[in-house]
């Protein structure tokens, strides 16, 4: 008799009630529904007005990806990927960077003129924009380069979320393209499996094979990776985890701080609001980070769209 060996992908296609390991982003819907939900958080909020701005941005991503298909890796580069435990499309390895071909650039240049096209540009967002169309190609790569290693002194924080916007763009349209079997599991804590960067924040989802399972969403394709609760998504302890949240704010978005390696990430609950969404709710509470800051922890990884300042003296 001949037994047939099933990989873990396998195994959970067969398993009704195995946990789904991966949410791939709605390819239509993705970026749009970040930005109805950054208009709604930024009503009464103190940076209200950024919050509008990223939401425009996030509505010229949802134009660009419409009409954009990159390169997809082929069945031996996948087959490798799984083999060695690898992100599929890994950011920092990518041939649409190291090679640097031009597929990014253009998209970051669609994007510029999607925000343009939407309405009035304020004088400073003008000079953001036009710095970004006259820079050269050297100099938005090495841009490129530098937020994907998140080498904070090198980042020019007026500019990255634009160029974050047309990397997300490209590893969004990836990431939507996949076969969720052909997803790798990785050893890493919290790396993205498709293409290795880190979370922005955790969703308990709510309906269907997702109810009460948290989900980490990568910043940079929006693949959402399950992870238990109760667990550092930075260092994989289990020792040390406490919840935080805004005296009277809202209940459906807490920080989960870990004493082991003293960071926190952001953790939203569908079951309080339906309409969480990782990275808008992050972005919206920086009330939270501040107290996270004086309590003493650190965040795990930047916003995408909101990149701080490094002074010279640091």
């Amino acid at each position: 008799m001949v037994q047939r060996i099933l990989e873990p992908g396998q195994i959970e296609s067969l398993d009704p009630s195995a946990i789904p390991r991966i949410r791939l982003p709605e390819r239509a819907s993705f970026f749009s529904t970040r930005a109805a939900r950054l208009r709604t958080l930024a009503n009464g909020n103190p940076i209200g007005g950024y919050l509008r701005l990223m939401a425009s941005l996030a509505d010229a991503q949802q134009q660009v990806l419409a009409k954009f298909e990159a390169a997809m890796p082929d069945a031996d580069a996948i087959a490798q990927a799984q083999q060695h435990s690898m992100p599929l499309v890994p950011a920092l390895m990518s041939t649409l960077m190291t090679q640097r071909e031009p597929a990014w650039r253009d998209v970051l240049q669609r994007v510029l003129d999607r925000i343009e096209a939407a309405g009035p540009v304020s004088p400073a967002l003008g000079k953001v924009l036009d710095g970004l169309r006259l820079a050269g190609a050297g100099q938005l790569d090495a841009q490129a380069d530098a937020i994907l290693a998140q080498r904070f002194n090198e980042v020019d924080p007026a500019t990255a979320p634009f160029i974050m916007a047309a990397l997300q763009v490209i590893w969004t349209d990836l990431a939507s393209r996949f076969d969720v079997r052909d997803i790798p599991y990785l050893d890493t804590p919290g790396g993205c499996p498709v293409c290795g960067a880190q979370p922005v924040a955790s969703v308990v989802r709510i309906g269907g094979p997702y109810q009460g399972y948290r989900y980490l969403q990568c910043g940079l394709c929006g693949t959402e990776a399950h992870m238990v609760r109760v667990k550092c998504s930075n260092c994989d302890s289990t020792k040390g985890i406490a919840y935080h949240g805004v005296e009277g704010g809202s209940e459906a978005l807490k920080a989960e701080s870990c004493d082991e390696c003293h960071t926190y990430r952001k953790i939203g609950y569908m079951e309080k609001d339906v309409d969480i969404e990782p990275l808008a709710d992050d972005l919206a509470s920086l009330t939270l980070d501040l107290l996270m800051n004086e309590a003493g922890y650190q965040r795990s990884a930047p916003n995408p769209l909101l990149w701080p300042e490094v002074t010279s003296d640091r």
